[in-house]
């Protein structure tokens, strides 16, 4: 597979994050994968938001599991955008679609909508959590996940292995050749994450990383040129 670039939460460096506004401007810049995340409201709705807590993104405060998907609506998530709902975000845009989930009630949600949409073509389910890709698995035959990993080892591919996973998605400033060996002797693509400067996509593309996950789109553009 070519080498992909994955929109942070849309295109979070120029838009607000996780709104519908940055995942259009996603789409409209080339990028190949949008990446979102997910919470439930109070309610059962899967809310598009990255922190637990509302606070940092809108204008309100509070846990999002606290609320529900009325009082979400009212908060202003930047630039007058609204918190949207992940069937919003599917029907906004056409891009295939990463989608992180945060724990195993959020994965049996989406799981519902997945299976409902016919969905496993289009979303990749991604966690840091073990047990919420396992769950995912077992509840959408066919399913692409892929184990998120901010501080690991090598032993991040036992992990991977263990749920199923197909890919790793890796924070570049703890990624080493020998895991990069490691994963690819079993098997995984590897997604290199943050990646927001010439020096982070020339770090990615010398270790033969499948794609970046980035928050501007101008990696997109020079991605192609970066040996």
């Amino acid at each position: 597979m070519n080498f992909v670039t994955i929109g942070h939460r849309g295109v979070m460096g120029v838009e607000p994050e996780n709104t519908l506004r940055s995942f259009v401007a996603a789409q409209a810049a080339g990028l190949d994968i949008l990446e979102l995340d997910l919470h439930l409201s109070k309610d059962g709705a899967l809310v598009v938001m990255h922190d637990a807590d509302v606070s940092r993104t809108t204008d309100g405060e509070g846990a999002i599991a606290d609320k529900t998907l009325a009082e979400l609506r009212d908060l202003d998530a930047g630039d007058g955008e609204r918190v949207p709902v992940f069937e919003e975000v599917l029907d906004a845009v056409t891009a295939p679609l990463q989608a992180e989930i945060k724990d195993v009630a959020a994965a049996r949600a989406l799981a519902e909508i997945m299976n409902e949409r016919d969905l496993t073509g289009r979303v990749e389910v991604l966690s840091f959590h073990d047990e919420a890709i396992a769950e995912i698995a077992r509840l959408v035959p066919g399913v692409r996940t892929a184990l998120v990993a901010s501080r690991y080892g090598t032993d991040v591919v036992e992990r991977a292995a263990a749920v199923g996973a197909g890919t790793l998605v890796l924070n570049i400033r703890r990624l080493t050749p020998e895991i990069v060996e490691h994963a690819r002797k079993a098997g995984l693509r590897i997604i290199g994450w943050v990646v927001n400067t010439q020096d982070d996509l020339r770090l990615v593309r010398a270790l033969q990383l499948d794609g970046a996950t980035t928050d501007y789109p101008e990696i997109k553009r020079t991605g192609r040129f970066t040996a």
